[in-house]
This record gives C-alpha cells, sequence and structure tokens, in this order.
C-alpha cells in the first residue's frame, strides 16, 4: 500500500503545490470541504497518508478506517493519523465542512513527544466524534478562525493555529467518541481488530534502519497480553486467515512498496523487514511471488 505525500495531496485534489510546502516550521493549512469537490475531483483511494488529518464533516458518509466501516450521519469530527489507512464513501452530494492537513514537525514544539501523544491519534484509538448543533457551532469556529489566520500576513499566525488545533483536539476529548459506531459483534471481533490496528501502525517502513518489530503469532500475543492459542482462533474465526498469513500478507505488500519506491538495496529492505538475512528474505519473496526481488524491481 501506498502512503499519499503532501506533494500527492495537492497535485489530487488542486493540480499546484503551495510556496510553503517545505518550510522549517512544518506544513499547516485548512481547508472548506466545498472547494475540494466537483465534477473533476478524484475519489480518495485507501491509503495511509504522510500527514496528519482533522475533518469537520457534515452529511451521510462511510469512513473505511484500518480494519473498521463506520457509518456517519449529521455532524462529525475526525481525526486521522498517518499510521492507519482510511478512505471515504460519500453517500449524498450534499457534502460540506472544513478539514486542515499538518505534518508532526509542525508540533514539534509543542508536544514534547509529538502531537501523536493525544489520544485520538494514538493506538487503538477511535477518531469519530459525533457533535450536536451546539459543539458543531464551535468548532465551526476554530476551523475559520484557522482559515482567517492562514489568510493574513500575521508573523505569528502559525502560533496562533497551533493553540486552534490544539483546542480543538482537547475539546473533543470533552466529549466521548461515539461508542456505537465501534462495536463489534463479540470478543474475536475486538481481538481481531486490534490485532489488525497493531499490525498496521508498524508501518510505513521510512528509513532502512527501521525495524518491523511484531513478526509472529507469539510477538503479537505477548503484546496483547492473550494466549497465542486464543489470538490464532480469533483471527481464523474471523477472518478465514491464520496470524502468520495476515502478517506475511502485509510485509509482502510493505516488500513490494519498498522494491517499487526506493532505492534501498535489497539487504537494506530485507534487514528493515526483520530478517537477518539476505538469504533468508530472498526465499520469503519467491515463496510468495515466484519472483526474487530483484527481479521483482526490474519488472
Amino acid at each position: 500500500m501506498n502512503t499519499e505525500s503532501l506533494e500527492d495531496f495537492y497535485r489530487q485534489k488542486f493540480d499546484w503545490l503551495p510556496d510553503n510546502l517545505q518550510q522549517n516550521i512544518g506544513h499547516f493549512n485548512v481547508f472548506r470541504i466545498e472547494d475540494c469537490i466537483g465534477p473533476n475531483a478524484k475519489p480518495v483511494t485507501y491509503s495511509r497518508r504522510s500527514f496528519y488529518k482533522i475533518s469537520l464533516m457534515h452529511g451521510e458518509n462511510i469512513i473505511h478506517y484500518a480494519d473498521k466501516s463506520i457509518t456517519l450521519s449529521g455532524t462529525s469530527l475526525m481525526f486521522f493519523s498517518p499510521h492507519v489507512p482510511y478512505t471515504f464513501e460519500h453517500m449524498s452530494d450534499n457534502r460540506s465542512g472544513f478539514f486542515c492537513i499538518f505534518t508532526e514537525s509542525f508540533f514539534a514544539e509543542r508536544f514534547r513527544g509529538g502531537i501523536s501523544e493525544l489520544p485520538m491519534f494514538g493506538l487503538g484509538a477511535k477518531p469519530v466524534y459525533s457533535l450536536d448543533e451546539a459543539q458543531n457551532e464551535y468548532v465551526r469556529g476554530l476551523f475559520l478562525k484557522m482559515t482567517e489566520e492562514i489568510n493574513s500576513d500575521y508573523d505569528f499566525k502559525y502560533d496562533l493555529i497551533r493553540n486552534y488545533v490544539t483546542e480543538l483536539c482537547y475539546y473533543a476529548l470533552k466529549t466521548q467518541p461515539s461508542e456505537n459506531v465501534y462495536k463489534h459483534a463479540d470478543a474475536k471481533s475486538r481481538i481481531t481488530s486490534v490485532f489488525t490496528e497493531l499490525l498496521e501502525r508498524q508501518f510505513p517502513i521510512e528509513t532502512p534502519s527501521q525495524r518491523f518489530a511484531l513478526r509472529s503469532a507469539n510477538d503479537f500475543a505477548t503484546r496483547l497480553s492473550v494466549h497465542v492459542n486464543h489470538l490464532n482462533r480469533a483471527i481464523r474465526e474471523t477472518t478465514g486467515k491464520t496470524t502468520t498469513d495476515h502478517i506475511a500478507e502485509r510485509l509482502l505488500s510493505e516488500a513490494k512498496s519498498l522494491l517499487r519506491h526506493t532505492d534501498w538495496n535489497i539487504s537494506e529492505i530485507g534487514y528493515c523487514l526483520g530478517f537477518e538475512e539476505p538469504t533468508h528474505f530472498n526465499n520469503f519473496f519467491k515463496k510468495n511471488t515466484q519472483l526474487t526481488p530483484s527481479s521483482f524491481r526490474n519488472v
């Protein structure tokens, strides 16, 4: 699965790139949803992004977020991190609201560990907050303030914008996430959901020194504090595949992406995916694709 970059986002939405995309303070921008739709609008693909996104959305929509499909009605405030893939299905043409996008570095000086430490961006996060009319007006006001500042010449506008985004996050935390959209049929579905998200949050692999750490069913069972047999049964019964199958499929997907979209050598790719020896990576890749990694890269 490819990761949508800021450059991809701007080219797909607007066919242009802003001048300040690579500025040292990190990137931030805010938009009205109405300005981003039209007859030539491209569909939102299911993928990770290299940036954070907060959306205030009205209307009937379905969000596919990691392994969940969440049906929305009315007004929803949504938080998305770079670690979880997602896409939208719009169930009506009557779409309106706002969204902002920003990079981790935009908040690097504000939060010691980064904005990812906030609960809505953490492991197992519940990204959707349903808003009533009064809450909608409050949140809409914050987005309007961001829009006003981003278009101003004020020297400290980004400090104000960081304050508004922070206020937006803490305001959401004062409310309860919409629990009804996260209900799972049973405990087996819950554990499968958490396993899938934990697996997905180890990606993307962004540098050759980064390593894929949870590589076995035992690794995941230990992290989830369950017996490995319980984990294996739950995943098999809810998905029809084994835990090992899921891990291998995700490793293979990332391996293909790295071979296609990086210039790292094959030993580096194998190492960051957890293979101690290049031959082990070659054998794994050939077993699943009938091609060696070098042959796949050259196809």
